[in-house]
């Protein structure tokens, strides 16, 4: 089952519930909300020291409710769900909110990126930690002795959220505030609740495998359509990437639907929504839902905008002893570079003109390159092909040391020299053949791929 980390409703009901005296008032109703302890040392009201609020959204692939039951075989039936499901966290979206600002920068995490992993469990998916986590604390719980089957759920549950917070801040370098979570039921509830959402697909599609079965064009869906519309995979020209992309277009759709005056102005349709996200979604327990909306007071539709982090390779063969399994690469320390680039790095001086030269076999990638550094505030300078060369280098003049530095730093720790060479006011950027940098890939993040999802943008797609 591949689903969407449908827990922004939860922040995005929040954050417009404080628009009205009644919103306002019947968010306090959520305190039936389930609480976990996952974030490390967490106060609640503390604000963050990064300059980012930043909320992690894990959406699980769970045949059970948040309270262990199991979800009635009617209602696996309409979600095309089977009785059984491996328990892997199968979207992971982190929401970025810069303190003193109402612009949010939410980016995906392919559920397939091949990282490493939390512990001693090595290298693998991102979506295995939370599973992986809690089958070993559960082995661990009974071996010690425990036989209380509440607390061995609870406890190994709680272990693999830790692992997944966890290992989303190794890979992204962000200090997680808040973790939200929901899983098959959840989805189907708050979809419904808001009176469906509005999508367009280029084209009309259909897979069994997901239960799509959609005309082209504009649409509205809800329940176990949206769950399909989400899901599928298969069919799609960039597969799991434009499965993100169908779950970012989603999300806008809802914060659009939610943020709009036909939802705030209902209180029967806000106490349906808060109903479905008071049954299904489980928080982490230092959050201060009535202070989150204080801190959202005035956001917009249009302030949120949805990404997905660089790729490096989506059909990576990471295991030479099973050559058809693949995995999604990407590389940290590029991934590290884009978060941190979304709540704003420091002002590149405007005077620098950057130069971009491409000495790989990749077509297009000084363009990419290039068009990544203009977004971080250089000037443009020109692009070319050149002779080629194994590896990367900056190469400026000393009194532009400071400003290479950090170009090479935004390119993931490229190579530094002092040159002569290179004109006054300009930073030289050679890229060789083994660089993996931002701009290397056309899929999620990287130049030249597609534009990031707001909810006020043009979001039909395949």
């Amino acid at each position: 089952m591949r689903i969407l980390g449908k827990a922004v409703v939860a922040c995005v009901a929040c954050a417009v519930f404080g628009a009205t005296a009644y919103g306002y008032t019947a968010l306090s109703s959520l305190d039936g909300v389930e609480r976990v302890d996952v974030i490390d040392g967490a106060k609640p009201g503390e604000q963050p020291a990064d300059g980012s609020l930043d909320i992690l959204l894990v959406g699980r692939d769970a045949r059970d409710d948040q309270f262990g039951n199991p979800l009635p075989a009617e209602v696996l039936r309409e979600l095309r769900a089977g009785a059984n499901g491996d328990d892997l966290t199968d979207t992971l979206m982190v929401l970025r909110i810069p303190n003193g600002k109402k612009d949010v920068r939410a980016f995906s995490i392919p559920r397939d990126s091949y990282v490493q992993l939390p512990g001693d469990l090595g290298k693998g998916k991102i979506n295995s930690a939370f599973g992986l986590t809690k089958l070993a604390e559960a082995g661990r719980l009974r071996k010690a002795g425990v036989t209380d089957k509440a607390k061995i759920y609870k406890d190994s549950l709680t272990a693999g959220r830790r692992a997944t917070r966890q290992v989303v801040e190794d890979l992204t370098g962000v200090k997680i505030d808040h973790y939200a979570e929901v899983n098959l039921l959840s989805f189907y509830e708050i979809s419904k609740a808001v009176g469906g959402v509005d999508v367009c697909l280029k084209k009309a599609t259909k897979d069994e495998n997901s239960g799509a079965d959609f005309p082209a064009g504009p649409q509205t869906i809800s329940g176990s359509e949206a769950l399909a519309f989400v899901r599928q995979r298969d069919g799609l020209p960039r597969t799991d990437l434009d499965r993100v992309r169908r779950q970012q277009v989603f999300l806008a759709a809802l914060a659009r639907s939610v943020l709009s005056q036909g939802t705030l102005a209902n209180p029967g349709r806000l106490s349906d929504l808060i109903e479905a996200v008071k049954k299904s979604v489980v928080l982490d327990e230092s959050w201060d839902l009535l202070d989150f909306v204080r801190q959202m007071n005035g956001i917009s539709g249009g302030g949120i905008q949805f990404d997905t982090v660089p790729v490096v390779n989506v059909d990576y063969r990471y295991n030479p002893s099973k050559p058809t399994a693949t995995a999604v690469q990407v590389d940290p320390v590029q991934i590290k570079a884009f978060a941190a680039g979304l709540i704003g790095a420091a002002p590149a001086t405007p005077q620098v003109a950057v130069d971009v030269l491409n000495a790989s076999p990749k077509d297009g990638l000084a363009a990419r390159v290039s068009s990544v550094l203009t977004g971080k505030g250089f000037a443009q300078g020109r692009t070319d092909n050149v002779p080629a060369r194994r590896t990367s280098l900056v190469r400026f003049p000393a009194d532009l040391a400071a400003a290479g530095a950090d170009i090479a730093k935004q390119l993931g720790g490229l190579t530094t020299q002092v040159s002569g060479d290179v004109p006054a006011g300009h930073v030289e950027v050679l890229l060789g053949q083994v660089y993996n940098g931002p701009g290397v890939s056309d899929g999620g993040g990287a130049a030249g791929g597609p534009p990031p999802i707001s909810p006020d943008g043009d979001n039909c797609v395949d």
